[in-house]
C-alpha cells in the first residue's frame, strides 16, 4: 500500500471547482485500466481514499469522483444528505458530474490510462452514480454497485449501457426498497444487458464500510465485503482481458 500515490485532480464544471482524487502505483509503467469510483454520500474523504488505494494496488488507476464540489466535504449525516439529495433528485446533473469525472480520469497527466479499458464502481449513493453513468452510454466495460439504490427515472436508458453490470446487495438492507430489485432485473433484461445481482444473506446497508455501526441498518460485514470485492475483481479481470 505504501507505493500507492494519491494526487488531487482539480477541474471546473459549469464554473464550479471540483477536486477529485487520483490513486495509482507510481512504480508501474505504461497505460493501465482506469476505474472511476463514486464514493458514498460522505463524498471524497479518508475512507474513500483507503478503498481507492486498495483497488489501485491491483494495477488500476482509480479516480474518486468529486460529485459535490471542492468546498463541500460532509462531516456528518445531515450534511451528507443535504449534499446528496439534489443529485438524487436531478439525475441529469448527477450524470453530468460523473461524466466530467470520467473525462478527468482519462485526461489527467499523472498516470497513463488505457482508454479502451474503463469501468466504474460505487458505494451506496455512489452505486447509484455508477449505474447512472453506465446508462448514459459511457464507454465502460463494467459498472459495479455496492449496496446502492437501483432506481432510475427512465429505465429505457439501460439500452445505452455498453458493458457488464454487477450489483451487490445486502439481502436485509432496509435502505434499498425491495421493489427496486425486480424493477432493476426487468430493466436489465429488457435492454439485453450482461448483468448480475448478488444478494448477500444477513447483510444490511454499508456492508463494505468498516466504520458503519448501526445494527440492523448500516453495518460492516467483513466476510460479505471480502466476497463482494472478490466478485468485483473477478469481473474486472474478465472484461479487461476480453
Amino acid at each position: 500500500m505504501s507505493q500507492i500515490t494519491v494526487r488531487s485532480v482539480i477541474y471546473q464544471v459549469d464554473g464550479q471547482t471540483y477536486e477529485s482524487r487520483l490513486a495509482f502505483d507510481a512504480t508501474r509503467q505504461g497505460p493501465r485500466p482506469g476505474l472511476l469510483m463514486a464514493p458514498n454520500w460522505m463524498g471524497v474523504g479518508a475512507g474513500a481514499e483507503e478503498i481507492a488505494k486498495s483497488v489501485a494496488a491491483k494495477g488500476y488507476v482509480v479516480l474518486i469522483a468529486d460529485l459535490y464540489g471542492q468546498t463541500v466535504r460532509p462531516t456528518n449525516a445531515d450534511e451528507a444528505g443535504a449534499a446528496m439529495m439534489p443529485l438524487k433528485n436531478d439525475r441529469a446533473l448527477l450524470r453530468k458530474r460523473m461524466q466530467a469525472a470520467l473525462e478527468q480520469l482519462q485526461s489527467q497527466g499523472e498516470a497513463q490510462v488505457d482508454a479502451s479499458n474503463l469501468a466504474t464502481f460505487g458505494f451506496c449513493f455512489g452505486g447509484c452514480c455508477a449505474l447512472e453513468l453506465a446508462r448514459t452510454g459511457a464507454p465502460l466495460k463494467a459498472a459495479i454497485s455496492f449496496h446502492g439504490t437501483l432506481d432510475t427515472p427512465n429505465p429505457a436508458d439501460a439500452q445505452n449501457i455498453k458493458g457488464a453490470v454487477l450489483v451487490m446487495h445486502g439481502a436485509s438492507d432496509p435502505l434499498v426498497p425491495k421493489e427496486q430489485l425486480p424493477a432493476f432485473e426487468a430493466e436489465m433484461n429488457a435492454a439485453g444487458i450482461d448483468w448480475q445481482l448478488l444478494s448477500y444473506g444477513g447483510a444490511v446497508h454499508s456492508f463494505t464500510d468498516p466504520h458503519a455501526n448501526v445494527p440492523g441498518k448500516m453495518m460492516y460485514n467483513a466476510k460479505v465485503a471480502e466476497r463482494a470485492f472478490r466478485s468485483m475483481h473477478n469481473l474486472l479481470d474478465e472484461v479487461f482481458k476480453g
